[in-house]
């Protein structure tokens, strides 16, 4: 990687270059669709307005490695130098070609080169090279798709034409965009490229063309590797479909031999394998979800996660302010690349300011307060650039947790009160969530500081809420005491009651339970069930109003709600029990024949259950222990007191 370069490269630069597509990769295969996406971004970068501000459209990179002269699949030709096996991209160098192909054709300028850049193909067929038949391809007639590769760049072809007609583009300002190099077009080392560029804008043959005095233009991330199997680089980018990110532009940048100024071999070479071994200890920690999941919600889909903290050097200017740099998926490789180019000798102060982001976390992660609190905001999509821009201005860690505290206090004052009276459907129950899962946060850290403080402990952390648990497991506001009535007075509702009740009963009202559902005749059946009613005590009258508040909700992940259903508090105790000892317990259900069915137990995916959901379910909050099988008034009154005494903490 060391020796890999990597630079952005203007189209025009790639003029009179020679680039060989091997057979291990398949032929050019773009859709029409792909085709007209990448015209519409040009056609959108060359219509923006940006003033007196320089930027590039940037290119997917275009990986390529040095070929040898020796190299036999060459063939004979009589020049065999600088060519460039093209390793990933060549559909969309194919079809800048294409691109370029058309342009100069429509455009009335004599004695213009008949050759842009070099494609060859390894692939072929019996009548015709496809290098031949790009180089031939206009004036082209329609393909037919017994020659595949043949078929897909005529289509192209026709596409570019039709689409330039369609959309009356200035095929002059078109051109200047593509081919106009990094300096306003001057490019000394290719004085051939910059005629073709004064020529392509001279004339059109609807007129003339004003050319555009600016640099903006289209680049490929040029990432020449060395000493790499190009086989097997090809496999990784395309069979494995890690693409290049921006991280590893951005480690190419970091471990090339000229950013590091004037170094004897052997202290660049250790310098270079520090880094090299730091930056992987740094990916290693992000890739713990116990780590990246306390920051970051789930789906981050990146193959690697330190380019977040690139992201948030870009975001946040740390380097430098860098106009050139565009807003395009590899805008912070480019932010870095402005730097490199400004100022390459300062390597170490740049790893510095990486490892400073990252060590940054690493004193969030291992601190009891500054975990939960930061936890808690990323949950709610609090900006992690503001927290890190905050703690880098704080004046220390006690300034840093009130702005923490006045941001989650916000968070919960923008809920409905405690004593808010939800729907009786529950539909807007969720509101209250914001405050269950910060009572269950300021939880864990009372208990921890009190551990803390006990002399025969002396240990920082007990416990910590698993923010990855929470956030893998889709967990929500859950109803404590069954929302539904248990009115007996019909059979349908004396099933769905003895379903309920099954979980929470003794052996001895289990096998009634089994009994009545056993029973085919209805007087046989009301008597099993009225000696049922006898054993299973009642609960409490709630109104609805009553159990539509938050102190008769807690956080429940979705497949242990559904799987308890209405079942009263002692049978929820139970599935809850359960689930902490990593078991799913199969809940009754009733047959097509009106029999019970019983399932087996199973080992549950997970073993998290929230503390104060847990506590819930163990009657912690009650003084003295009321009815197991209900939640009753007196143990909501103690669970909300809780509450409100988790919210005070905020104001201290």
């Amino acid at each position: 990687m060391a020796e890999n370069n990597i630079e952005p490269k203007s189209i025009s630069e790639l003029l009179e270059m020679k680039f060989f597509i091997p057979s291990y990769q398949r032929g050019y295969r773009w859709t029409e669709q792909q085709v007209k996406d990448l015209l519409d971004d040009v056609n959108e970068f060359v219509s923006k307005k940006n003033g007196d501000e320089t930027t590039w459209y940037c290119l997917q990179p275009l990986v390529v490695r040095k070929m040898e002269e020796s190299d036999s699949r060459l063939g004979k030709e009589a020049d065999k130098t600088d060519w460039y096996e093209v390793i990933d991209g060549q559909q969309r160098l194919t079809t800048i070609f294409i691109i370029l192909s058309v342009l100069k054709d429509s455009l009335d300028v004599p004695g213009l080169p008949t050759q842009l850049y070099t494609l060859q193909y390894e692939r072929s067929t019996d009548d015709m090279n496809i290098s031949d038949f790009l180089q031939n391809i206009n004036g082209i007639k329609n393909v037919d798709k017994s020659y595949i590769d043949f078929y897909h760049i005529s289509n192209a072809y026709f596409t570019v034409k039709e689409w330039l007609k369609k959309n009356s583009v200035n095929r002059g300002d078109f051109c200047n965009v593509l081919l106009k190099s990094e300096k306003d077009g001057q490019n000394p080392a290719r004085p051939h490229s910059c005629r073709l560029i004064r020529k392509l804008l001279k004339t059109e043959k609807d007129g003339q063309i004003p050319a555009r005095d600016k640099a903006n233009n289209i680049r490929f991330i040029w990432y020449e590797s060395v000493d790499e199997d190009p086989i097997k680089v090809f496999t990784r980018l395309n069979i494995g479909k890690i693409s290049l990110t921006n991280a590893e532009l951005i480690k190419a940048l970091f471990l090339n031999r000229s950013n590091f100024g004037e170094k004897d071999s052997e202290h660049l070479k250790l310098r270079q394998q520090e880094i090299a071994s730091e930056w992987d200890n740094i990916e290693y920690t992000l890739q713990n979800d116990e780590f990246w999941l306390f920051l970051h919600e789930k789906g981050y889909d990146r193959p690697t996660r330190i380019d977040f903290i690139f992201d948030l050097i870009c975001e946040q200017e740390t380097l430098g302010k860098f106009e050139n740099i565009g807003t395009d998926d590899y805008k912070t490789f480019r932010y870095f690349y402005e730097y490199f180019k400004s100022d390459s000798s300062n390597i170490e102060n740049c790893w510095k300011e990486v490892k400073k982001y990252f060590q940054t976390f690493q004193e969030w992660f291992n601190d009891l307060e500054l975990y939960h609190y930061v936890g808690y905001l990323s949950e709610y999509k609090h900006s992690i650039s503001a927290l890190v821009s905050e703690w880098h201005s704080s004046k220390d860690k006690e300034s840093f947790v009130k702005y923490l505290k006045a941001k989650i206090k916000k968070k919960i004052q923008g809920c409905p009160t405690l004593d808010f009276q939800y729907k009786e459907d529950g539909s807007d129950k969720g509101k209250c969530k914001p405050i269950l899962l910060f009572q269950n946060i300021q939880t864990v850290i009372n208990q921890n500081k009190n551990n803390l403080s006990n002399e025969d402990y002396k240990l920082g952390v007990f416990y910590k809420f698993p923010f990855h648990l929470y956030k893998l497991e889709s967990w929500d506001v859950e109803h404590i005491n069954s929302n539904t009535t248990n009115d007996e007075g019909d059979a349908d509702t004396q099933k769905e009651w003895l379903l309920n009740v099954y979980l929470s009963a003794d052996d001895d009202a289990q096998q009634k339970i089994q009994s009545y559902f056993d029973e085919s005749a209805e007087e046989g059946k009301r008597k099993w069930f009225d000696e049922i009613k006898q054993i299973i005590p009642q609960n409490e009258e709630w109104t609805s109003d009553e159990k539509n508040r938050i102190w008769n909700y807690t956080l429940l992940d979705s497949s242990t709600n559904r799987s308890y259903g209405n079942a009263i508090f002692s049978g929820k105790r139970r599935v809850i029990i359960g689930k902490d000892k990593g078991v799913s317990i199969a809940i009754p259900k009733i047959s097509k024949d009106g029999k019970l069915q019983l399932g087996e137990e199973t080992k549950a995916k997970s073993s998290f259950v929230p503390p104060c959901t847990k506590q819930v379910f163990m009657k912690y909050y009650s003084a003295t222990m009321s009815d197991a099988n209900y939640w009753t008034k007196v143990d909501a009154e103690g669970y909300l007191n809780d509450i409100k005494d988790c919210i005070k903490k905020l104001e201290e």
